[in-house]
């Protein structure tokens, strides 16, 4: 039976078919592993998310974490199955063999992850801060700190966070007041409020490893005051035994719409709560070099907007293979043709307008996935590719995607999650299905690690004009490559690679046209229609390169209905979804300024 998690089908396609993953084992890094290895660790994540991860995923959303008085209570099956994950070793995937890795290509180790996130992303977001906490730690660390508290993250005994928010601040970190006081004997005693902290506090692990954003007295003001501390829950001594609790108070837990089996925290630092004789202050050490916290922070934030996008896929993934399964199982009504209510009924799937959601849903989830694991390649090229050259190219278009790949899946599958309900009717509509919490867990996912808002103005206010526009002209160049690819392949593929350049000219043209105002909130005011109608034209670029490695792959298999399939979901991209950005182009070049001139009292 197939699973409605994900398809391994799909999987199988994108990574060797279209991205041929196996040939990074011809590079150092990845010379130990195999095709056969990277399916083997596809095969365990498949098993360990369907077997621990997907069973306690209805009862994390309905069992919700309570707080006792003195601590975070959760559902046993939580820390059981984050106990079985940890003992895959799959925590440490990307990471060097030195700190206990497996020195998996992050392609493989993205598309492993999202069987967790299918199956339970409340249960994987655990996992997921941890690592990102670990990495940024590997990057900015020393020597001792990524022995004191990488290696028993990468074990699975602590687990990992990242503090950023206040409460008056929310995302505008240049507001933020935490202080961090430097002592004599070289660490600093932290005081503050952070908000917004998932996995901020449980009894998960032996330890809980903040990363927090704080101000040393006397820096300058704004972001460039800002620096990065380790504030672990619990000290250790030096040879890494828990000592004192530190003075890192949970205030409150938040109760959300979904993902409510992650922890969601409002932590205090420094109240002295925790300090032998009250002495206040949490003890933080600090990360590098002082008044650089945000710039390595964003280390963190932009992998964790990567597996935000990720997440969202995933949701979107699921919840489509459900509603499929269900629009192939349920019988209701007739084909139009048929007038004798006494023939038998139909499965819904073979109504025309259930067709079109369930295909619509397949062309966002399949085009989302598409990008998740293409930047999952970029990673790669940016860590193994042998020339300079093409390692500073992928940075550089990993860059302008970020934005892209954390937002266009957060809107978009959160747009299929809606179209899953709506295929189920009343049903979907009940906590009888899984649909309404996969939609209720995915609406988080335009707000958190920067909304979507904060991605549109980093993409049109940065990144797309980043060293003279050399984003936007690597963007343009790459899909360029496959327009070029396309027209030589002839027929379908030519025919949708003309739309597409078409398309991406008018990227580079609006893109111009907006900045040539010399007015940045004329350009900036339509932002988020700039992030959705070229987040439209990066996911028909995905669809036209799935499109030429079906058709190539059919040469050997040319019954294969996947093949078959994809071409129909890149038609319907073209047809249906592309064309909805000819009208946003327009307005964006028209430089509206409705926004601009609405007034408060208006309102």
């Amino acid at each position: 039976m197939s699973s409605t998690l994900l398809s391994r089908r799909d999987l199988t396609f994108l990574l060797h078919d279209w991205l041929d993953v196996t040939r990074l084992t011809e590079r150092p890094r990845y010379a130990e592993h195999s095709r056969e290895t990277f399916d083997a660790v596809l095969d365990l994540a498949e098993r360990v998310a369907t077997e621990h991860f997907a069973p306690h995923n209805r009862a994390a959303d309905l069992h919700e974490p309570t707080v006792d008085g003195q601590r975070v209570r959760l559902i046993p099956e939580v820390k059981a199955a984050l106990d079985v994950f940890a003992g895959t070793g799959l925590l440490a995937s990307t990471l060097d063999e030195s700190v206990g890795g497996l020195q998996l290509p992050h392609t493989v180790a993205a598309a492993c992850f999202a069987w967790f996130q299918a199956a339970n992303v409340a249960t994987s977001a655990y996992p997921m801060l941890t690592l990102g906490n670990a990495n940024l730690l590997l990057a900015y660390g020393s020597a001792e700190q990524v022995d004191t508290w990488v290696r028993p993250m990468v074990e699975g005994r602590y687990f990992g966070t990242m503090c950023l928010s206040e409460p008056h601040a929310g995302s505008s970190l240049a507001d933020i007041t935490t202080r961090a006081e430097p002592q004599d004997d070289g660490t600093y005693r932290l005081h503050g409020t952070k908000m917004w902290i998932s996995g901020g506090d449980h009894e998960l692990a032996e330890n809980i490893v903040h990363l927090v954003l704080a101000r040393i007295p006397g820096g300058p003001p704004g972001v460039k005051g800002i620096s990065l501390f380790v504030v672990p829950k619990v000290l250790v001594d030096p040879d890494g035994t828990p000592a004192a609790r530190n003075d890192v108070v949970l205030v409150g837990l938040n109760h959300k719409m979904g993902y409510r089996g992650t922890t969601n925290t409002l932590l205090s630092f420094g109240d002295g709560g925790h300090q032998p004789g009250g002495r206040p202050g949490a003890v933080g050490y600090l990360v590098g070099e002082p008044h650089q916290g945000l710039a390595q922070m964003f280390h963190m934030m932009n992998e964790a907007r990567i597996g935000v996008g990720a997440g969202a896929t995933a949701l979107g993934y699921t919840g489509y293979l459900k509603s499929l399964a269900y629009a192939r199982d349920r019988p209701q009504g007739r084909p139009l043709t048929a007038k004798d209510p006494a023939t038998p009924q139909v499965p819904i799937a073979s109504h025309p307008d259930v067709r079109r959601m369930l295909l619509a849903q397949k062309s966002y989830v399949e085009g989302a996935l598409a990008l998740v694991l293409y930047c999952g390649r970029l990673l790669d090229e940016q860590r193994t590719a042998p020339a300079p050259a093409d390692r500073n190219r992928a940075g550089l278009l990993l860059d302008v995607l970020t934005p892209i790949v954390k937002s266009w899946p957060s809107q978009w599958c959160l747009a299929a999650n809606d179209l899953a309900i709506q295929v189920l009717g009343g049903a979907g509509y009940t906590r009888d299905h899984d649909v309404e919490q996969h939609w209720r867990d995915n609406r988080l996912n335009p707000i958190h690690e920067g909304t979507h808002g904060i991605q549109a103005l980093d993409l049109l206010g940065r990144k797309v004009t980043m060293r003279g526009g050399a984003g936007l002209a690597a963007l343009a160049a790459t899909i360029g490559a496959t327009v070029g690819r396309a027209r030589g392949a002839g027929g379908e593929a030519a025919d949708l690679a003309g739309r597409l350049a078409a398309a991406m000219d008018r990227v580079t043209a609006v893109t111009r046209r907006l900045w040539d105002t010399g007015d940045p909130e004329v350009a900036l005011a339509n932002a988020s229609l700039y992030l959705e109608a070229v987040g439209h034209v990066v996911i028909a670029w995905m669809w036209l390169e799935q499109l030429l490695a079906a058709d190539a792959a059919a040469a050997a298999r040319p019954d294969d209905e996947l093949y078959a399939g994809k071409r129909q979901a890149a038609r319907f991209f073209f047809r249906y979804e592309l064309p909805r950005t000819g009208p946003q182009f327009d307005l964006l070049a028209s430089l509206d300024r409705t926004t601009l001139e609405m007034r408060d009292s208006w309102f």
